[in-house]
């Protein structure tokens, strides 16, 4: 999965997101970061490292596995595969959308 496919995926996602009122950034890393800034009506996605309410840090190769089902997020948090720094709390909300 590129970053322009995980952009793509997020944005489709973001129609579930009703309310999130929050700003969330994913960083894979050496690959780059997605911030989304759902406080606005619609969201707006860049590329920038900007703060965020909620930082999800994982490989794309990982979040690639959560969004298709192959990997729970749970598990990944669990094995560390996957990083939480901010808002548990949205994390979790993050976690049902991104289940979608």
């Amino acid at each position: 999965m590129s970053l322009e496919t995980a952009s793509g995926t997020i944005r489709e996602k973001l129609g579930y997101a009703a309310g999130l009122d929050a700003s969330v950034k994913f960083d894979f890393g050496d690959e780059g970061v997605i911030h989304v800034d759902a406080r606005q009506n619609p969201p707006v996605l860049t590329h920038e490292d900007a703060e965020a309410d909620v930082v999800l840090s994982c490989s794309l190769e990982t979040f690639e596995n959560i969004l298709s089902g192959a990997q729970d997020p749970n598990i990944a948090f669990m094995f560390g595969k996957l990083k939480i720094q901010g808002n548990m709390k949205l994390a979790m909300k993050l976690n049902a959308i991104l289940e979608v």
